[in-house]
């Protein structure tokens, strides 16, 4: 039978490359961590990573800019990204604010905003795991819309799992005004809908070149 801390450890590791490797491709270290290889250099990976990078062109820079957002958050399959763009897209008002809003109302985006979680991966999987509930109901669905209002709290047996702990005590990450948090219950309320300007991106997110990237 496979020990179960050494899967775990694994997962972990998995998890810890796929992001790092994101930051690497994006050269830029997109979600604030201090482990983040391009803290060190601040190039590309392979063996030609560290070529100068000529002027990049506006798909290239629309391009960049969806998967940086994509990638932020927890790198979303294209599919559904593009599916979240159609829905930001078909509402009333401006669409790159739709978008913004509509992947931080996402139950892992909250959860992880919260900091019940370290990165947003961990969140992903705790929420497919059944750690969470929404206004009192498991959800174990990442991707499941939060409306303002809603009450997001951690099942009361995995409060005091490692991850969970580890994240409560990081100084790493601020905590939005939009989501109001409870430490000793574990809950987080969503408050409303942020627009870009009250997201803590830890870099520039450029929503409007995505916009651009789906109607050039």
């Amino acid at each position: 039978m496979p020990d179960r801390d050494t899967n775990k450890g694994t997962a972990m590791s998995k998890r810890h490359t796929q992001k790092y490797k994101i930051d690497r491709r994006m050269g830029e270290n997109i979600w604030g961590r201090p482990k983040s290889p391009v803290n060190k250099r601040s190039y590309g990976p392979g063996q030609h990573g560290q070529r100068r990078k000529g002027k990049m062109s506006d798909f290239g820079l629309q391009l960049m800019a969806k998967q940086k957002l994509k990638g932020y958050y927890g790198n979303i399959s294209e599919k559904q990204f593009r599916n979240i763009y159609g829905v930001a897209q078909r509402r009333k008002g401006n669409t790159a604010e739709n978008l913004i809003g509509l992947l931080e109302s996402r139950l892992d985006a909250i959860v992880y905003r919260a900091k019940f979680v370290p990165t947003v991966f961990a969140a992903r999987q705790f929420v497919n795991h059944g750690h969470v509930m929404v206004n009192g109901k498991k959800v174990n669905i990442p991707s499941y819309r939060c409306q303002p209002g809603d009450v997001i709290q951690i099942r009361e047996k995995s409060r005091s799992m490692a991850l969970v702990l580890e994240a409560l005590d990081s100084p790493e990450r601020d905590l939005p005004d939009y989501i109001e948090v409870e430490g000793k219950h574990m809950t987080a309320t969503y408050l409303r809908v942020p627009e870009l300007a009250d997201v803590p991106y830890p870099v520039k997110m450029e929503p409007n070149l995505v916009v651009e990237f789906y109607t050039s």
